[in-house]
């Protein structure tokens, strides 16, 4: 039988009811949380000598906190973008433990005190007008296939709509009537409406009267489907950004990017609302963006806009668990198995 310290009652507590009920984390924010609790577990035996059999609170300390921190970037080789990720998650558990456990209060504020490191940002990155254009011109849309292939790509450059979302557009979901527009469903039954391009409607009427339809249009079936009449894929989707991107760039090198995605294209639909100056919370309604912060990131500057991930964490609601762990299992052996039973 391992005996419980008080560091693995309150990990304990914190992963399975605080995280889950108090503050509404998803499962891959618990999840998340879980390997950074491991890594440290890992720290303590490795550069501290404490197993996880006596691992305290009193153990947790301002100097092995930061020592965990500096271990992660020089011996595991985190970035530190990873090590602001394991920061956040001992923050949380630190703020968690402050009500809990005040006699510590100094320690842990000391801890909160440490900085997070800032990453070097890197660009956005984008097709200019003239890369948008080689890219459509590749695209045969006197054949069946390339104008499906264009209505793909109009839309992934005219909405910048996910490649999520692009896959479960039905065909009820766009209106060809004024206004032109397409509803979009996004992730927790949550939907939005974007305006579609004048220019973009004709070939989308063209599409739908083509034979991939045969003269009969189900306004409930998807607007795209594969070959085999079945949704189409991320990777359907994927395989055929490439494929245009790879021929534009055969003729115009300079102009299409060696990692051209989908979600470059995302990119490039944002650069042109922000460089036409439109209202960035009118930009943020269209991306589906749940705060303007992440849409300023492309107007940041003028020369190099930056990039940033911010992928809002959903606010599911998990039971809590009622056991603490199998009392013949470790520590570190019961996160591994957290929420894998």
């Amino acid at each position: 039988m391992v005996k419980q310290t008080d560091f693995a009652v309150f990990l304990n507590r914190f992963l399975t009811d605080y995280l889950p009920n108090k503050r509404g984390s998803s499962p891959k924010t618990i999840d998340s949380y879980r390997y950074s609790f491991i890594f440290l577990i890992d720290y303590y035996e490795e550069a501290c000598r404490i197993g996880p059999d006596r691992l305290a609170l009193a153990d947790i300390t301002y100097e092995k906190i930061s020592g965990y921190y500096d271990w992660l970037q020089e011996t595991k080789l985190s970035s530190v973008s990873t090590r602001n990720q394991r920061q956040a998650a001992i923050n949380s558990f630190i703020r968690f433990l402050m009500y809990e456990r005040p006699e510590y209060l100094n320690e842990y504020q000391r801890i909160l005190a440490i900085p997070v490191k800032k990453a070097p940002q890197k660009e956005i990155s984008y097709l200019k007008t003239d890369g948008v254009s080689a890219l459509m011109g590749t695209v045969d849309t006197s054949k069946t296939n390339g104008l499906w292939d264009y209505v793909i790509l109009i839309l992934l450059y005219s909405t910048g709509i996910r490649v999520s979302e692009l896959i479960n557009l039905k065909i009820r979901d766009i209106s060809l009537h004024m206004p032109y527009t397409l509803l979009v469903h996004e992730k927790g039954n949550k939907s939005r409406y974007i305006p579609l391009l004048k220019d973009a409607v004709p070939i989308i009427q063209k599409y739908l009267d083509s034979d991939i339809f045969h003269g009969y249009v189900d306004v409930n079936r998807w607007l795209f489907v594969n070959h085999m009449k079945k949704q189409f894929t991320r990777q359907g989707i994927n395989h055929l950004i490439k494929k245009y991107g790879d021929l534009a760039r055969k003729q115009h090198p300079e102009l299409i990017p060696e990692d051209i995605s989908p979600h470059k294209m995302r990119h490039t639909a944002a650069m042109e609302l922000v460089n036409s100056g439109v209202d960035l919370i009118y930009i943020r309604d269209m991306l589906g963006h749940v705060s303007v912060k992440t849409t300023e990131i492309y107007a940041r500057t003028d020369a190099k806009l930056k990039r940033a991930a911010i992928e809002a964490a959903s606010r599911e609601i998990v039971p809590p668990e009622e056991a603490l762990w199998d009392y013949d299992e470790d520590l570190k052996s019961w996160l591994k198995g957290f929420n894998k039973r």
